[in-house]
Parts: C-alpha cells; sequence; structure tokens
C-alpha cells in the first residue's frame, strides 16, 4: 500500500505525516509512506486545504485525519 500526505509545509502537514509514519513503522506494516509539498501536486489532486492523506491514489476524507493530529492512538 502507497501512504501519500500532501501538505503545504506547516507544522499541522508535519505533524500528521510524522504520526502516520511513527505508527506504519511501530506496528511493522509494509507500507510507503511518502510526504510532498509540491504546489503542484496539491493543485493537481486539487487539494484547497492541506493536509489530505492518499492512500493507494484515492483521496481520504480530510475530517477524518483530524484525529491523528490528536493522539497517535486515535489511528488504531
Amino acid at each position: 500500500m502507497k501512504v501519500q500526505v500532501l501538505g503545504a509545509g506547516c507544522k499541522k502537514c508535519n505533524l500528521l505525516y510524522q504520526n502516520l509514519k511513527s505508527f506504519i513503522e511501530k506496528n511493522n506494516i509494509d507500507d510507503e509512506i511518502e510526504y510532498s509539498d509540491d504546489l503542484d501536486k496539491l493543485l493537481e489532486a486539487k487539494v484547497f486545504m492541506p493536509p489530505v492523506v492518499f492512500i493507494d491514489g484515492v483521496k481520504k476524507a480530510r475530517v477524518k485525519f483530524q484525529l491523528i493530529l490528536n493522539s497517535k492512538n486515535d489511528l488504531r
């Protein structure tokens, strides 16, 4: 599975990426994770309020991932 975090380089975007990365590593999940703050990628994906998470190229609802910013335990 490929997990992508598209963000603007802000604290909230970086925190989301770090929490997802930590969760994946801690649970020995064999997923690829990447972070991009490339404006062209954001516009191409029609992301106007980053951060947004894509899993296997499918944009997931932004609201669901606000929980990740509060606690890594919310990922479980």
